[in-house]
């Protein structure tokens, strides 16, 4: 028998993504007056990520005041109902049938939904469990920091009671909380790189390190399962012996080649976080190779007219209130093309080079306004103590040159400014922005 007849509606500005940048730019254009707009998310409760995240911390970067996860979550989900904003939660994109078109299916049946304008807000994903290299069995206990945090705040189930954490990055720290929180030991953080990353106070950090071993220059060579090196007959979540096996240690290489095996039943594999931008791919919308999330302009503009992204599907990751601050700063630019339809002809690129690993926004109308923030981040793809500035060039000009206070660290923002996009040559090849060592 056919399914059920596609509806088809028309809404004003459509968003896709119901986390706290998707949230905040429908707030702000339904209370501007930007018509009938939707929101839209696969998942059943809106507020993205920080609904399971219980530390506190949320809401410091733009609502100036602390939140938990979950409140920070509710404020955002609230804001932008009051405003006027239909959020419809599980609903899922299913594709494109045209540049500002797209098919939806959930509870109510499929859908064909056209906007004025479409707002992409997915987010950031992290890589599914088997994706790091890390040789051994996949037995029960092996988590990323999202598989964690799920599993702890959302379905209370138990995760283990002794645990590795590999990596020592912000969302590093996060796990530790959910493991602590969840009553489970931490016997160690592992990590390849000579120190933490960490964007927590000095003396924070220095706490929590008496407390749990750090190992540096250490990399896990293997996750071992039941009956090899460290097994200590550890049991599910539920008490009794899984069929697939639990986790019992990792084994461990130190930069002088010793090697170690460490007991443990449970494994945090964090860090590893991509833009989740299977729906932008879909709908053809051009991908930045550095980010991999959408090359965006610095008016968020995608290389498809009409089409806006914020948030972390545009530089994974960073912190919630930062996506909210996109999610706000969209508006403006959405409401503009509403008004007047108009969109860049040419979008100059911007790349960066060795050491540096991305730079957003990256593509610039050097005849257009300036980024909403008045400067652009950029990440590093390993330690630099001695990187001192960084300089934009273009064609061999250089356009502006700019010191950093401090080294750079991956998955720790540095910034430089955008006082140099006028000076770009609009028939020019790309802007390029390369570190120095001082």
């Amino acid at each position: 028998m056919p399914g059920p007849a596609r509806r088809e509606r028309s809404v004003d500005v459509l968003v896709v993504g119901a986390g706290p940048a998707g949230l905040a730019a429908a707030a702000r254009l339904a209370g501007a007056g930007a018509g009938t707009v939707e929101v839209v998310d696969r998942e059943e409760q809106a507020g993205g990520i920080p609904r399971y995240c219980y530390h506190a911390g949320f809401g410091l970067r733009d609502l100036r005041r602390p939140m938990s996860g979950p409140a920070y979550a509710r404020h955002w989900t609230d804001t932008a109902a009051g405003a006027g904003a239909v959020v419809r939660t599980g609903i899922s994109v299913t594709g494109w049938a045209g540049p500002l078109t797209v098919d939806t299916t959930g509870g109510g049946g499929p859908e064909r939904l056209t906007a004025g304008a479409v707002v992409l807000a997915t987010g950031a994903r992290e890589r599914p469990r088997a994706a790091p290299p890390v040789p051994g069995p996949r037995a029960a206990g092996v988590f990323t920091t999202d598989e964690l945090q799920r599993a702890v705040h959302l379905h209370h189930r138990p995760v283990g009671a002794r645990a590795v954490v590999i990596g020592a990055e912000p969302v590093s720290y996060s796990a530790v909380r959910t493991l602590r929180a969840a009553g489970v030991e931490v016997a160690a953080m592992v990590t390849d790189r000579p120190r933490h990353v960490s964007s927590w106070p000095a003396e924070v950090g220095a706490r929590l390190h008496r407390r749990i071993p750090l190992l540096t220059d250490t990399t896990v060579t293997g996750l071992l399962g039941p009956g090899g090196p460290g097994a200590r007959g550890s049991r599910n979540e539920r008490g009794s012996h899984d069929g697939r096996g639990r986790l019992t240690g990792v084994a461990l290489r130190h930069a002088d080649g010793r090697t170690v095996t460490l007991g443990c039943d449970t494994v945090v594999l964090t860090g590893d976080w991509i833009p989740a931008h299977e729906l932008a791919r879909l709908g053809g919308v051009p991908l930045d190779r550095g980010t991999r999330g959408p090359a965006v302009d610095t008016s968020f503009r995608t290389g498809t007219a009409g089409v806006f992204a914020v948030g972390n599907l545009l530089h994974a990751v960073e912190p919630a209130g930062t996506a909210a601050r996109e999610g706000n700063l969209v508006a403006g630019p959405v409401l503009r093309y509403l008004s007047d339809g108009r969109w860049p002809d040419r979008q100059l690129a911007v790349e960066v080079g060795a050491p540096l690993r991305w730079v957003a926004p990256n593509r610039i109308d050097p005849k257009g306004p300036r980024p909403p923030l008045g400067r652009f981040a950029l990440r590093t793809a390993r330690p630099e103590a001695r990187l001192s500035a960084v300089v934009v060039s273009q064609d061999g000009r250089i356009l502006h040159r700019e010191r950093l206070r401090r080294g750079a660290l991956p998955n720790r923002p540095l910034y430089v400014s955008a006082d140099w996009i006028d000076r770009a040559d609009p028939g020019g090849g790309p802007v390029v922005i390369t570190g120095r060592a001082g």
